[in-house]
């Protein structure tokens, strides 16, 4: 399997508490590196984020949140999605208007994220290859890509087989 493609939601040994910890912990030394003030509130909404490997909408994270007692208006949430978004901790699954924790933070520009139809996972992969393609073909339009988005909508292995 390409090194660029983790398949943590289907792997059966998958350990999810470690797995959260874990982009917690590259988010926090991220926003270290480049001086970015990770909040309790954005740390929290990451967190809820990546409770799951299937897209959150920010009104299910505000209801979250609500749920844990917190008096949470929408405008923190999407300021706090915001700002996940522009330091490359999250991404926006435009199809579904959700957003997936990303498993490569600071690599905001290039995405392709695939959906399964069925069970409603995401798989964030970050093709090397794919995007050095993409930004040849924009030089020879002329094109500067400021963001780039694939989503592929199909069925993961495990609905496959059921």
């Amino acid at each position: 399997m390409p090194s660029h493609v983790h398949l943590h939601a289907h792997d059966p040994n998958h350990d999810h508490a470690a797995c959260i910890s874990d982009a917690l912990a590259r988010a926090e030394v991220h926003c270290t590196d480049i001086g970015a003030k990770l909040t309790p509130i954005r740390r929290r909404v990451l967190e809820l984020i990546w409770q799951s490997h299937k897209p959150a909408g920010a009104y299910d994270l505000l209801a979250q949140l609500g749920g844990e007692g917190q008096k949470v208006a929408p405008p923190t949430v999407y300021r706090a999605l915001d700002f996940l978004i522009e330091q490359g901790l999250v991404h926006r699954v435009e199809s579904l208007n959700a957003f997936i924790g990303c498993t490569e933070p600071g690599h905001a520009v290039q995405q392709e994220i695939f959906i399964c139809r069925n069970c409603g996972t995401a798989t964030e992969i970050n093709d090397p290859e794919l995007g050095r393609r993409i930004q040849q073909d924009a030089l020879t339009l002329g094109f500067t890509v400021e963001r780039q988005a694939i989503e592929v909508v199909g069925l993961c292995r495990d609905c496959q087989q059921s």
